[in-house]
């Protein structure tokens, strides 16, 4: 399989709304059970400790920037604990995969099509992220860049209808909440939020053209996702009210369904929950294209295209095991998640990077990258010594015919002239 490489503007849009994917559906819900009215606060928190979580992500990048996440465990931890690493690595983003298609399916079954079976969503699903992965992901950061017009567009218009609806009594009293739950709130929503930005190391810087412009690009994608949900969290709240928010399954949901301008414009939810679909279509892509490219790595298959038909039919199949019913799905997300996803999400890249310091890997690299310059230009300026030296052979060479053929000219010329000569002298 070719390398695919993808801009960093392309880049930037892909962690936009991968940042956004499926906070935009549960987070208003969870946080504002937790911090009532102050939940716009507990994100806008949330967003700025994000931004040194991908400051972490960057440095671990630079330390090994020609590898993957899953290559650069191997490199720093060894052949026996990278591997290990990366296959604790590999089973989040495939449990998470298959836990986003569960939301997809328990959202369109609860809130579209209540007669329609789950299994139908989740099978349609699949199939647009099993082609995507076929294509590869040059092919899904074009899509990406479209699908992003269309999100900021619904975005923009959603916010423009439901602001007539504001109510600001509704986020009053502010800084009512203890520390406590301030500080495990958001914990809470940057689990779901930045820790998974871990999983963009698989693409990045590896698979960027510019890297540096990738680099703003992350902290842009993720200061813009993170203003997103700030929104709507508030929004939520101003609107709805924070008992109302809390005890709504997909408050932003809701929150569409209040939308009513003359009795004329409104019913506009689905089209709102297109924005939501192309979230959550683009953490889905993510996930699962992480998963099958780094089982690849781990296995050193060149062509890694084989598990992508495999792999989606088991997470087909995890999808219908992810979650018994919604509740589950709650206490998985506030209790379980947070721990798993820091631990594979936080302190393990904590961990390679510290290793990576201590045995200079940035600086072998460094060394060999320079080597491999030096080997370069010495082959090259080799190259040209012996293009020089072929050059001047032909030259010589053309020189040498050249006087040869005037000597020979030469030759003829007196040859003539002899013959010329003869017969005048046998006259005489």
């Amino acid at each position: 399989m070719e390398k695919q490489i993808i801009s960093a503007q392309q880049f930037t849009v892909i962690t936009l709304l991968y940042s956004i994917g499926t906070a935009i559906l549960i987070v208003p819900a969870s946080i504002t059970k937790a911090l009532h009215q102050d939940a716009w606060i507990g994100a806008t928190i949330g967003v700025l400790l994000s931004l040194l979580l991908v400051k972490l992500y960057i440095t671990l990048a630079n330390q090994t920037p020609s590898n993957s996440f899953v290559e650069a465990n191997g490199k720093i931890l060894g052949k026996f604990l990278g591997p290990l690493a990366s296959l604790g690595f590999l089973s989040l983003t495939f449990l998470s995969a298959g836990e986003l298609l569960y939301f997809i399916g328990n959202f369109m079954q609860t809130e579209v099509m209540p007669e329609t079976p789950t299994i139908s969503f989740i099978v349609l699903f699949t199939i647009i992220i099993v082609f995507a992965s076929y294509l590869g992901i040059e092919t899904f950061a074009r899509s990406a860049e479209i699908l992003f017009a269309i999100f900021s567009v619904i975005f923009i218009v959603f916010i423009i209808c439901i602001s007539p609806q504001i109510n600001i009594q509704n986020i009053q009293p502010i800084l009512e909440t203890k520390t406590k739950p301030l500080l495990i709130s958001t914990l809470s929503f940057m689990s779901i939020f930045s820790f998974p930005f871990v999983v963009l190391l698989m693409f990045f810087p590896t698979g960027v053209n510019v890297q540096k412009a990738a680099q703003k690009g992350f902290y842009l994608g993720t200061i813009i996702g993170g203003i997103v949900l700030i929104i709507i969290i508030a929004l939520s709240t101003l609107v709805l009210g924070s008992t109302n928010t809390a005890a709504k399954t997909f408050p932003s949901y809701a929150l569409a369904q209040r939308i009513s301008i003359g009795n004329f414009f409104q019913r506009v939810e689905i089209i709102m929950a297109v924005m939501w679909i192309i979230s959550i279509y683009i953490r889905t892509f993510i996930y699962f294209y992480a998963t099958v490219i780094g089982l690849g790595q781990i296995l050193k298959v060149k062509d890694p295209r084989p598990f992508i038909l495999p792999l989606g039919m088991c997470m087909v199949a995890m999808a219908q095991l992810a979650h018994p019913n919604i509740v589950h799905s709650n206490n998985y997300n506030q209790k379980i998640w947070p721990l798993f996803s820091g631990l594979i999400t936080v302190l393990l890249p904590l961990l390679l990077l510290v290793v990576a310091k201590m045995r200079k890997i940035k600086k072998n690299e460094d060394n060999q990258q320079r080597d491999n310059k030096q080997q370069d230009t010495n082959a090259q300026q080799n190259s040209n010594n012996q293009q020089s030296a072929s050059i001047l052979k032909d030259s010589i060479d053309t020189q040498s015919d050249n006087t040869k053929q005037k000597s020979t000219e030469q030759q003829d010329t007196n040859t003539q002239q002899d013959s010329k000569n003869k017969p005048n002298t046998t006259e005489s």
